[in-house]
């Protein structure tokens, strides 16, 4: 089944995940929906061996216990 990476970025930007992977076989699925993604800029990853990739948020540094 493949995975609903809206939801996972959702997720990400949400603080319900602190990071997901994406295999080398799911990236076009991934990156169809990271292209639809409204606030995709602060979705961020980073490669590693085997071409997997980790995808976590960037909140720009802003803590909702500050606001």
């Amino acid at each position: 089944m493949a995975k609903d990476f809206t939801a996972l970025m959702n997720q990400l930007k949400n603080k319900e995940l602190d990071e997901f992977e994406v295999t080398p076989e799911e990236f076009p699925a991934f990156q169809k929906a990271f292209m639809a993604f409204e606030t995709r800029k602060r979705v961020v990853g980073q490669a590693h061996k085997g071409g997997k990739l980790i995808y976590r948020y960037d909140d720009g540094g802003q803590n909702d216990a500050e606001s």
